[in-house]
């Protein structure tokens, strides 16, 4: 039953958080700074009161490296969301999120001297073959619909660009900080709850490098078109009820994962997240009519085909087909 439940919690909890971000980032493409804090805080706020127990149980895991791992993460997190600024569409922002594995991999190969089996390069192959497609074809869409000039287009195809560059330059970093937690977990256990606090914790003093444009968003979002609450008999602005339930729905889907890792093998924690990740897509493209033509489906195809041949999943069903063959006989 606690499988079930997760897997509810992820489906719900992460596809629902796309549809909110989704909401904010078209009414104001800048909002990925505000949203990234006040999920932070959320999840701070939390881990303050039910994991450290009002800041009196001692981590298990030094400080120190916490300060490291916060450092990467708070800077996946802000430039993931602020990469939405550069004419990056939400499709294109989970497909490209979905290239972690090569990113893993070449780190993995270089810091941790591993070796893979021929299907793990193969899968890789076609994860980066298919983020290359919706890649190409994204570009080729920047502009359409839009008279512009000459110069106007080569401009917003290098706004495309950077936001591109730094979607690249958020996964190297993500795959860093994967490899720095394997191997600090090696040393002190597994503390997966700890560890999300901490991430959380720690990075909130560096949103005052920020405090600017958070402010201006929340004047923004405070001008927006109010929505009357019948609980408390007042109006308040739709952008702030879509914050909310974006933060909500995070917290719903990280809750969902971490009781998924504790439940399940990391097999089975994969195949849901990248099921859940085609999800979302789904109903990105349809519920918001993204622009999505039949090579980014193609593209689509070959990133999941290889997340899932990369995790084995094909192998570990025809096991479990087998094993209840021979229950059966």
């Amino acid at each position: 039953m606690n499988t079930i439940f997760a897997i509810i919690l992820v489906f719900v909890g992460c596809c629902s958080n796309v549809v909110f971000l989704e909401l904010l980032v078209r009414e104001f493409p800048g909002s990925g700074n505000i949203v990234t804090f006040a999920q932070f805080a959320f999840i701070a706020l939390e881990g303050f009161i039910f994991e450290t127990n009002l800041g009196t149980k001692k981590p298990a895991i030094p400080i120190r490296n916490y300060v490291i791992m916060v450092t990467m993460f708070f800077t996946v997190s802000v430039v993931n969301n602020y990469a939405l600024n550069f004419n990056i569409s939400m499709p294109l922002h989970m497909i490209f999120r979905s290239g972690s594995l090569i990113a893993n991999m070449i780190l993995g190969i270089f810091i941790l001297k591993k070796r893979y089996t021929k299907s793990k390069y193969i899968s890789i192959a076609l994860i980066s073959l298919g983020i290359c497609i919706c890649t190409i074809m994204s570009a080729k869409q920047v502009n359409v619909g839009q008279e512009v000039t000459e110069e106007q287009s080569f401009y917003s195809f290098l706004h495309w660009l950077i936001g591109i560059s730094m979607l690249t330059f958020a996964l190297v970093v993500s795959a860093r900080m994967g490899i720095f937690q394997e191997t600090l977990y090696k040393s002190y256990g597994k503390h997966s709850k700890e560890a999300l606090f901490y991430n959380h914790c720690l990075p909130l003093p560096g949103f005052l490098l920020l405090a600017s444009d958070i402010y201006k968003h929340c004047v923004l979002f405070s001008q927006s078109a109010p929505v009357e609450v019948s609980v408390i008999g007042m109006g308040i602005p739709v952008m702030w009820i879509y914050l909310l339930l974006n933060v909500i729905t995070q917290y719903v889907c990280i809750r969902g994962v971490f009781i998924l890792t504790t439940e399940c093998a990391s097999l089975t924690v994969t195949l849901v997240v990248t099921l859940r990740k085609f999800v979302s897509l789904i109903i990105s493209i349809l519920y918001f009519r993204n622009p999505f033509t039949a090579w980014h489906w193609a593209g689509t195809a070959l990133v999941f085909l290889g997340t899932l041949l990369y995790t084995e999943v094909w192998g570990s069903i025809r096991a479990a087909l087998r094993a209840e063959e021979k229950k059966t006989e």
